[in-house]
Order: C-alpha cells, then structure tokens, then sequence
C-alpha cells in the first residue's frame, strides 16, 4: 500500500539523518584532535519496483567513509620528534603494549602524525602508547636492503641515550709553509717539526709528528725537504711511518709551489698520487694493515698544501676529520626519515630510517583508536617507500597534523540535517493522520 510505503520511507528518512548526526558530532568533538579524518555520510534512494501505476516509496539508505586521503594543515611545535607528514604516505607504528609484551613481531599500523617522545626503555613512543617503527642502520650508518613489500624487517625505534662514540681520524688536510732560505747553501735552519692530533678507533687521542729536514746544498739552493711522519702509537722499530722527499719549483711561474713528492726508496707510506695531492700512511703500529690515514699535501703547481715562500715556518691550515668519544644529546627525524643522533663532540650518526607507507586506496583501510589505520583488502597492497621518493611526501619535524574537521562545514551541515529530520518526522506525523482519517471512513 502506497501509504504505508511512505511511512517506512519517513522512517528511513529519520534513521539516514540520524546517522548523518552522529558522524557530524563524531568530526565536532575530534576537531582539536591532531592527525583525525572527518567522517562522511553518503544518501542513496531504495527505489522499490512498481506496477499498474502504483508507486510504492522505497526510502534512503546512507554509507559512511572515513576520509584518510584528505591531509590537515601542519603546526610548529617545539619538539623535534613530533611528526608529521607532509603529502602522501604513511608512518608505521606498533602498538607499545605488543612490543613490551614481547610475543614476536608487533602488528603494523599506520598514522600520519604523532609526538614521539624517548621513553624509559628508550623507544620513540607517542603519549597515545604508539611506537614508532623504522630500519635498523648499519654501525657506519648505512641502511642495509630491506624487502619493500613486506613490514617484517622493521623495528620500534630505539635510542640508547647512554651511547656514547667518537669518530676515528681518516683524513687529514695540510697547509703549511717552509722557509726558502732553509735549502741554501750554508744554512744552519733546523728541522721543523709540526704535531698533528688525530683520533684513534676507540676515541683516544694520538698524534702525528711530521718532521720537516731540509736538504742543504754545497752550493745554491736545492728547494729540496725530507718529509718524515712518526706515529704515537707506532713501536720505535715501525716509526717513521712515511718518508718523502718533496721538492718545490723556483721558476718565476710557480716559484714555491710543489713540483713532485717521491716515496722514499725502503719507508713505509704509499706512493704520492698527483692527481689529488695525497698520501696515505697507516697508524696503529701495522706499516701493512694499520688503521689508513689520508693525508692532503697539494697538487703540483698548487700553492694550496705545501709551499716553500719567506723564512718563516708557518703551518696555515691544519685540518682533520673525526672527533673524540663525546654522549648523545638529541634525535631528529630529517624529511627523509633518517633518524639522527647528534653528540656533544659534533658528531651525527644515521641510526635508523623511517619508511613511507603506501596503499592505492587508503580510503578503504580499516580506521582503528588513537588515529591509526590498518591495511586492508579494500586499500590494496602496501609499499615501503623512502620519504620524498616516489608517490610519497616528506616527513616534517617539529610538527603535527591538524584534525581534518572544518567546524563551520559541520555546523551548517547539522542545520541541514536537522531540518531534514524534522521534514520526515512530519511526513510520519502526516501519514498517521491520513491513517486516522482512513478508519474514520467507517464511523
């Protein structure tokens, strides 16, 4: 019967706008929470099958959708483990009461924002009880190969705020001036000795004594120098470590610039390489198989290195790489998702990275507490990408996401809603009424 029809319409009316209310008040009451996605309600008409000219109303039926794909704005903070990311993609994260229970490899999720703090145990954990999941680095650093389609290699985030390290000493740059009236005849100028500190493999500090002997001609000059290169750590019987003989140019051109450096015939230290102007000798008391240093003399013709210019000693640049044992002081995230730990020495170490997720639909994964999400069949297959490349956005420090909600939206569309139930509340209160008058008939 038509009008009963309409009644079960008027009543799915105000099932429809009901449900509509209720995902309106859930994106209210989340509009100051960082990182949600609003919620929306879809209308589809039933239309029923008519015959003989009778229309029978077949109502409304609503879908609702956790919109996942729509992006907040990003806010400043003052934390720099608070993260967000900027574009598309996802950060992995496990739960932290599956991870301190320990029972295998926790489950992943998804969430694009979190404030990640180092808990007592050392985990990048959000006030929420999300841990933050990451590859593990190599001691150098470097991220091994990890399979992309897969979340098992990775791990919760872990700082060891006690670590302490150094950075071992491997290049050395120098810039130093030799008296040219040393190399006359007649010359009684000393040897010049020049100490350089450098930084073992255990963070110790050694030294370097290079030893400058000029070569002193019978007659005239000969702008010759033996170079020879002693180790700290080096026993007496291995010491020097590098014998060179360096000669500098006197023609009006490159007067006082390098002309060459020749390995010693028998000392130990590999042979001068022009191209780059270094030298190579090895510390630690092995001439074979000892730790190499690099050290930087200058290219032939070059008054960067090495000169010989004036009567005077004068070691201008001295410079080296490495730097002794020192503590952690703080962990960033970099836009990448490297994690870095900074020093108190100056030393930087990659100690994990952190991976984007992503999935074709991300609209049809499964919505979980705490704003995290997990893949489903509906959101297709995941990726790991490294942040920045690919589909993917950028991770961004110092930095959280915005709830999705649009406050001004959700009131205007409660307005609507409500005359909308309010509309088919009356078409009940009419069809009553026209039912009342139906029975009427018969009195």
């Amino acid at each position: 019967m038509t009008i009963s029809s309409s009644l079960n319409a008027g009543v799915s009316g105000l099932a429809a706008n009901a449900t509509r209310l209720g995902t309106i008040s859930d994106n209210i009451a989340n509009s100051s929470t960082k990182g949600y996605k609003r919620v929306e309600t879809d209308f589809a008409s039933m239309v029923m099958s008519s015959s003989g000219g009778t229309y029978t109303a077949g109502g409304v039926r609503t879908t609702t959708q956790r919109l996942v794909d729509q992006s907040g704005s990003l806010v400043g903070t003052t934390n720099a483990t608070d993260l967000a990311v900027r574009g598309k993609g996802f950060l992995p994260v496990a739960l932290a009461t599956e991870v301190k229970a320990g029972n295998g490899d926790p489950q992943m999720f998804l969430t694009t924002t979190g404030s990640f703090r180092i808990d007592a145990d050392g985990y990048l954990r959000s006030e929420s009880g999300l841990m933050l999941m990451g590859w593990p680095a190599n001691p150098d650093g470097s991220i091994p190969s990890y399979a992309r389609d897969t979340s098992a290699d990775l791990e919760p985030v872990r700082i060891n705020r006690n670590q302490v390290t150094s950075d071992p000493t491997t290049r050395v740059t120098l810039g130093v001036n030799l008296p040219a009236d040393a190399t006359n005849a007649g010359s009684t100028t000393p040897a010049q000795v020049l100490p350089v500190e450098y930084i073992d493999n255990l963070g110790r500090s050694e030294n370097l004594t290079i030893t400058y002997t000029p070569t002193v001609p019978a007659t005239g000059s000969s702008n010759e120098w033996t170079m020879e290169i002693s180790d700290s750590t080096t026993s007496a019987a291995n010491n020097p470590i590098g014998r060179y003989t360096v000669t500098f140019n006197d023609d009006p051109a490159n007067g006082g610039t390098l002309q060459s450096v020749a390995l010693i015939a028998g000392a130990s230290g590999s042979a001068y390489d022009p191209a780059t102007g270094t030298i190579t000798v090895r510390v630690n008391d092995d001439p074979a198989a000892g730790d190499p240093i690099e050290i930087t003399i200058g290219t032939p013709n070059s008054s960067e290195g090495l000169t010989q210019v004036g009567d005077k000693f004068q070691p201008l640049n001295v410079s080296k790489d490495g730097s002794a044992a020192g503590s952690m002081t703080t962990v960033e995230v970099d836009e990448n998702g490297f994690v870095h730990a900074y020093f108190d020495t100056g030393i930087t170490r990659t100690i994990f990275q952190v991976p984007l997720v992503d999935v074709p639909n991300p609209n049809g994964m499964v919505a979980m507490d705490k704003q995290i999400y997990m893949p489903s069949p509906e959101s297709g297959n995941m990726f790991l990408w490294d942040a920045g490349d690919g589909p993917t956005g950028d991770v961004v420090g110092y930095a959280r996401e915005e709830s999705t909600t649009d406050v001004a939206s959700e009131l205007t569309a409660m307005i609507q809603t409500q005359r909308a139930y309010s509309s088919n509340a009356k078409v009940i209160q009419t069809v009553d009424e026209m039912l009342q008058e139906t029975t009427n008939i018969k009195r």
